[in-house]
């Protein structure tokens, strides 16, 4: 089945966006080996520019402009980890970015997008706001709307993850990648099973954010419905360009429950050292539970640590 994006945007992607962002380092763990019964690889996405893995995505579209194009700008409305990467890529070809952002954003969000640059819009902390200030600042500059994840050249520039962990462990049976609006899971999907059609991709969620496995149980696209977890970065519903993906190339979706995912991030912090946010704890959990340990055929497993922004102001333990 014909989906959004192809092997060959990824690589794409990858020619693109290589000189631009980091390569981020594959590592191990052997206390984590040990207590999921098998060879586990991690993918460090929270070592990317920005502290997560949405530099990829947004470097690549923004480099996708055609300069007329880009010289008006890039629009966009978050509050995460995507409004920082949109600034800085738009910092690095030297075009403005408008960034839509909820009144209540936390301060150093908000500062973070200023630091690379981006101009900060405020608005209403709802979902119809932030669209519908986005569309008056495309509107008011003339700049392009670029989405945070359900995008071709967002999906692909995401999909680079995968080539670069595949090419550190190209024996891998099986990736874990975490889901929210399912731009890295989309793109882990078409770059992975590209390279190696065998590899089986599993996606990680939490359960008071379960929307992608309640569609993929369905077999049709299920709303995300009050979202609670600890782990915002996956608190958003799969995307038009996204869901069809997951829904043909993902093996299954894992849920995880809060304390889980604050035990797991712990573990990560104390045994590995390395910072990352509770959407990356999700992976974790999902690899260290019981229902993935039973799975066969599965020797070597690659988790892709999507981010490491924490608010460091308070522990979530």
């Amino acid at each position: 089945m014909k989906h959004a994006v192809t092997l060959a945007d990824v690589r794409e992607a990858e020619l693109r966006i290589r000189r631009i962002v980091h390569r981020t380092p594959t590592l191990t763990c052997e206390t984590i080996d040990r207590l999921a019964g098998r060879r586990v690889y991690f993918k460090c996405e929270n070592l990317q520019k920005t502290g997560s893995f949405k530099y990829r995505g947004a470097t690549n579209a923004v480099q996708a402009l055609a300069d007329d194009v880009a010289a008006r700008g890039v629009v966009t409305h978050s509050s995460g980890n995507h409004a920082q990467a949109l600034a800085l890529a738009a910092k690095f070809r030297n075009i403005p970015a408008y960034v839509v952002m909820p009144h209540t954003a936390t301060t150093v969000k908000k500062q973070a997008v200023l630091g690379y640059g981006g101009q900060v819009i405020e608005c209403a902390p709802t979902l119809a706001d932030r669209e519908r200030t986005a569309a008056e600042w495309v509107a008011k500059t003339g700049g392009t709307l670029i989405p945070p994840f359900d995008h071709v050249h967002v999906i692909a520039g995401q999909g680079t993850a995968a080539l670069e962990l595949l090419e550190d462990v190209p024996e891998l049976d099986a990736v874990v990648v975490p889901v929210g609006g399912g731009g890295l899971l989309s793109g882990f999907c078409i770059a992975s099973r590209g390279v190696k059609p065998t590899i089986r991709v599993f996606g990680a969620e939490p359960l008071g954010a379960d929307d992608a496995a309640r569609s993929k149980a369905a077999g049709v696209w299920q709303p995300q419905t009050a979202p609670n977890s600890i782990a915002d970065g996956l608190l958003t519903s799969l995307g038009q360009l996204t869901w069809p993906i997951v829904r043909d190339e993902v093996e299954a979706i894992f849920t995880v429950t809060e304390d889980d995912i604050r035990a797991k991030m712990r573990l990560i912090w104390e045994r590995m050292k390395l910072i990352i946010e509770p959407s990356a704890a999700v992976g974790v959990c999902v690899v260290l539970s019981e229902a993935f340990r039973e799975l066969p055929n599965i020797r070597t497993v690659g988790v892709v640590l999507c981010g490491g922004n924490v608010n460091l102001d308070t522990l979530y333990w």
